[in-house]
């Protein structure tokens, strides 16, 4: 039975009955990935690439005590422009619903609406993971956890690059999370296409990827897999450049004492301030390029169900 603080929209819901490819999106790239309007626009742009390619999406937030999967435009609009709105994890979750808040979901949040509602296949710009200096701050992103237990594939440009990567590869290898790259060798580093750390297994195919996430789940394993998809040649940005300006932002997060679920939105901010606009362009295309991924991978599952 579904859960009474669960809402899908009808043209989710009925996509899901009719075993139509169906592909999750989060919110907290809108009310906190980006400025608006460009928030708004992105999130309908990502959303009309996943139709061009034969998908339905399903942007999912918390609204009005409830869990919504799948938004109208007066939603979107609501989330982008509305001042304050929570950042929603796991762990705030509860009392949101409660108290009837509007809250922005993370990657571990959208996990647990697209799970609800039975959704396979969420589309992000790059998970949370373990941040640097976390063997003193203990500061592991709830996404992590997630992952380990939630049944939904993520497609992502892999970690963000403000994070401890290495340390979020071993992580996601205790959890039994496979982290698959697509036609990659290497875990994408969100900005630039690689990093010094190898991916569990390499897959050139939408199919191919699904194939594992069938076996997976279809093996009784428990937990999410993560496709890491690099950002497009023509969009990725130089690694000493941008990798330069995450140092510094870095360190004045630490001077200005940002921490927990504070950290993220401050250095992207302070990226994008310091790449006068190039960090912001690239995240845009790198969430585009994953939502036609995902979409075509969802499509190749709805062919296994």
């Amino acid at each position: 039975m579904k859960p009474s603080y669960l809402r899908i929209h009808p043209e989710v819901e009925q996509a899901l009955r009719e075993n139509q490819a169906v592909v999750a999106l989060e919110s907290t790239i809108i009310a906190h990935g980006m400025p608006y309007p460009q928030n708004v626009e992105t999130a309908k742009r990502v959303e009309a690439e996943i139709r061009s390619c034969g998908a339905i999406p399903a942007t999912i937030a918390v609204i009005d005590g409830a869990i919504k999967v799948g938004l109208t435009d007066a939603e979107l609009e609501r989330m982008g422009s509305t001042p304050g709105v929570a950042k929603v994890s796991r762990r705030d979750l509860p009392i949101l619903l409660a108290n009837r808040m509007l809250g922005a979901t993370t990657v571990a949040t959208t996990m647990i609406g697209a799970q609800m509602a039975g959704i396979q296949v969420f589309v992000t710009g790059g998970i949370g993971g373990v941040h640097r200096g976390a063997e003193t701050s203990f500061d592991v992103s709830a996404d992590l956890e997630e992952l380990a237990t939630t049944n939904v594939a993520v497609v992502c440009a892999g970690a963000k690059s403000i994070l401890d990567l290495g340390l979020t590869m071993e992580y996601l290898e205790t959890k039994g999370v496979p982290v698959i790259g697509y036609q990659t060798d290497t875990l994408p580093a969100f900005y630039t296409r690689e990093s010094s750390f190898p991916v569990d297994a390499r897959v050139d195919t939408a199919q191919a990827a699904a194939a594992i996430i069938h076996a997976k789940w279809s093996a009784g394993l428990q937990g999410g897999v993560v496709i890491a998809n690099p950002i497009p040649k023509e969009h990725a940005m130089d690694p000493a450049f941008i990798n330069g300006i995450i140092d510094e932002a870095i360190v004045e997060a630490q001077k200005e004492h940002i921490t927990g679920k504070a950290v993220s939105p401050y250095l992207l901010s302070r990226i994008k301030e310091r790449s006068e606009g190039r960090s912001l362009d690239s995240n845009i295309e790198l969430v585009l390029n994953n939502a036609r991924l995902g979409a075509h991978i969802a499509i190749e599952l709805t062919k296994r169900d």
